[in-house]
């Protein structure tokens, strides 16, 4: 499926969270590190506002298979996968 700006929120975090699981145990990353760079770079940045935004919010859930940890230079949230 080709991710562009007329994904929801809701099934952009869903795709996230699937390409988490490509993610080793105790690795760093960003949201944005889940998704090819061409295809985040079509998202609006509105839309990658908020699905960080919920990203977060997921990740704090103690079943989350990320916790936040520190931020970039650029502000952008990093977290380590469980």
């Amino acid at each position: 499926m080709k991710i562009d700006g007329t994904w929801t929120v809701d099934a952009l975090l869903d795709e996230a969270m699937r390409a988490l699981e490509d993610v080793e145990p105790g690795e760093t990353f960003t949201v944005s590190d889940l998704f090819r760079g061409f295809e985040w770079k079509r998202l609006p940045m509105g839309t990658r506002i908020k699905l960080g935004s919920q990203f977060f919010d997921a990740a704090k859930d103690v079943n989350s298979p990320a916790i936040p940890t520190e931020k970039t230079a650029q502000n952008q949230q990093k977290y380590t996968k469980k």
